[in-house]
């Protein structure tokens, strides 16, 4: 874990990501909240390529809660098997397509409370739908975040809650609503897991970790 980065440094990363990619964006493809909703609870333990090839069929006949609760939970295992947990994440889908019919009106709720009272929701999730569709400031903490922050000293701490605050506390309200995509793109395309490619980083002068691969 690297030292803390001061307010200055942080800043300066931020404007760089910045001016490299104004409008960051999600990489699951999605129609509206729902759609969204689902995408993102089946990405747990799964990559945005294999959702979204899961979803692409799916999502042309069943884009409402309503229409999902038609297809019913055999159909939707078999529009996602190929992704990792789909028989309990199909019964999750079902699940909580009638808690969005019968308590919401169909209507996906816009509050961090509501949303992860829904099966297969969590904290991340949640953040992911608030600030993706909502564009709230929420901070979706994935393994990429984790690793970035604690790697560079943006955003350092012991376990995913940690990070998150960190992220929140220590980058600039400015960058808020986009941080949490600057961070999963860089570090899903540069800061990689086994060979970050640091040579080409844009923030490599400003990055606390000590064992860059230059």
């Amino acid at each position: 874990m690297a030292q803390q980065l001061d307010y200055h440094t942080i800043r300066e990363i931020f404007t760089r990501f910045r001016e490299a990619d104004a409008e960051p964006v999600g990489e699951l493809d999605h129609v509206n909240a729902y759609t969204l909703v689902v995408a993102v609870a089946l990405s747990a333990q799964a990559t945005d390529v294999g959702v979204n090839r899961a979803t692409k069929e799916l999502f042309k006949i069943a884009d409402t809660p309503e229409k999902m609760l038609a297809l019913g939970e055999e159909a939707v295992i078999e529009h996602i098997k190929t992704i990792g947990l789909y028989r309990n994440k199909a019964k999750n889908v079902i699940k909580l397509s009638r808690i969005l019919v019968e308590e919401y009106g169909g209507i996906v709720p816009n509050s961090r409370a509501a949303l992860v009272s829904l099966p297969g929701v969590g904290r991340k999730t949640a953040n992911v739908v608030l600030n993706m569709w909502w564009r709230q400031p929420a901070q979706a903490v994935d393994t990429h975040i984790f690793r970035v922050g604690n790697r560079s000293g943006i955003a350092p701490g012991k376990d995913v809650d940690a990070v998150e605050r960190a992220v929140e506390d220590n980058i600039p309200a400015d960058f808020q609503l986009h941080a949490h995509h600057w961070l999963i793109l860089h570090g899903r395309y540069h800061c990689k897991a086994r060979k970050p490619l640091c040579g080409t980083c844009i923030i490599r002068d400003l990055c606390a970790y000590e064992e860059k691969n230059l």
